[in-house]
């Protein structure tokens, strides 16, 4: 049950990676007005969104693969902790009540905090993530 489960979280954590990956290589602009809006334009230039999408896709597919892992779970973390900590507002004042006003809360975002935690449960229990690749080529 724990390695499905761990694979579990690997499969939709890596395709979460994969899905924003997608979006900076492939729609840009898309990527450029939220990192505006949300993350004060930190990786808006225009020039970083194909070589930064394209990486973070690999990213995800080795994270869904299980490939390697003891360096690509800390850039995840790096990648979907960073990410949470960077709207940190929206997560501890997801209403509105006290940081945020009601025309800048946003409750979209407070799932960032359980992927964020997600991604640390995996660094946590590598060791019972008996279903990823590493795993299963060690074996042979």
């Amino acid at each position: 049950m724990k390695a499905a489960l761990l694979l579990a979280l690997r499969v939709t954590t890596g395709a979460l990676l994969m899905i924003w990956g997608s979006i900076k290589a492939f729609a840009p602009a898309k990527a450029m007005m939220v990192s505006d809006k949300y993350y004060d334009g930190a990786v808006s230039d225009a020039a970083l969104q194909m070589p930064l999408g394209i990486a973070q896709m690999l990213l995800g597919a080795l994270v869904i693969l299980g490939l390697f892992r003891r360096v690509i779970y800390p850039l995840q973390a790096v990648v979907l902790v960073g990410g949470a900590l960077a709207i940190w507002k929206y997560l501890l004042d997801p209403l509105g009540l006290y940081l945020l006003t009601e025309e800048t809360r946003n409750v979209l975002f407070f799932p960032s905090s359980t992927v964020a935690v997600a991604t640390l449960i995996l660094l946590a229990f590598k060791e019972y993530d008996a279903l990823s690749l590493d795993r299963l080529l060690s074996r042979h």
